[in-house]
């Protein structure tokens, strides 16, 4: 215990002063970590595993994430914020009608996973029901981000719906979805460099979607 306390609080020490070295040796951890999270599961996945392929053993890596559970806070939080405080900014911009909105959030989605690749695919491949079933405040505000996120997509399906662009015979939340079911499956198939980008992607995805919502 005496010992457990002792790199924790030299880490907590190495956080604050925050030197190049150790945050980038946090930020190879992270990287690996979510490698392994999405080829191996994160249950299945040990710190010893994550250390092994940085170089360092599992005591050392103590000094860099407290736990597995650090490490993939760590993972997520990043691009999860990230890609909100986008959708928010898109949604409040007043230069972009809502239907233009929509499509520029299906892209900024694809443009983080392709971004944060595979750091968020981690959270969609195994782990969504288990942060939105935790009570702790990380996950709890994870969650809350998920649900900012759908409720910026359904407000603008609605204001598209009654501007007259989209079909009213489809309930928002089934179209909503729909987006999310597109974007969201991209985990399974989708990787940075390969045969179609995220641009292609989300242009693909938003004329399948607003083609099948065109007004009757």
């Amino acid at each position: 215990m005496v010992k457990a306390s002792n790199i924790s609080k030299r880490r907590e020490s190495a956080l604050k002063e925050g030197s190049a070295d150790y945050l980038a040796k946090r930020d190879e951890l992270v990287r690996i970590a979510a490698q392994q999270f999405k080829q191996s599961g994160y249950r299945a996945t040990t710190l010893a595993e994550i250390g092994h392929k940085a170089g360092l053993d599992r005591a050392t890596v103590y000094y860099y994430f407290g736990s597995k559970e650090e490490l993939f806070r760590e993972i997520l939080r990043t691009g999860v914020d990230q890609n909100i405080r986008e959708c928010v900014k898109i949604s409040q911009n007043d230069k972009l009608d809502s239907l233009e909105k929509l499509q520029a959030i299906i892209q900024q989605l694809m443009k983080a996973y392709d971004e944060h690749y595979p750091h968020m695919y981690v959270y969609i491949q195994e782990e969504m029901d288990r942060i939105a079933s935790e009570k702790s405040v990380w996950a709890q505000e994870l969650a809350g981000q998920t649900r900012k996120f759908e409720k910026i997509v359904m407000g603008l399906i609605s204001e598209t719906i009654a501007a007259g662009k989209m079909r009213d015979d489809i309930p928002v939340s089934i179209a909503a979805n729909a987006i999310f079911g597109m974007l969201n499956w991209t985990h399974r198939w989708y990787q940075p460099g390969g045969a179609h980008g995220a641009d292609e992607v989300s242009r693909s995805f938003a004329r399948i979607f607003l083609d099948g919502m065109r007004p009757r």
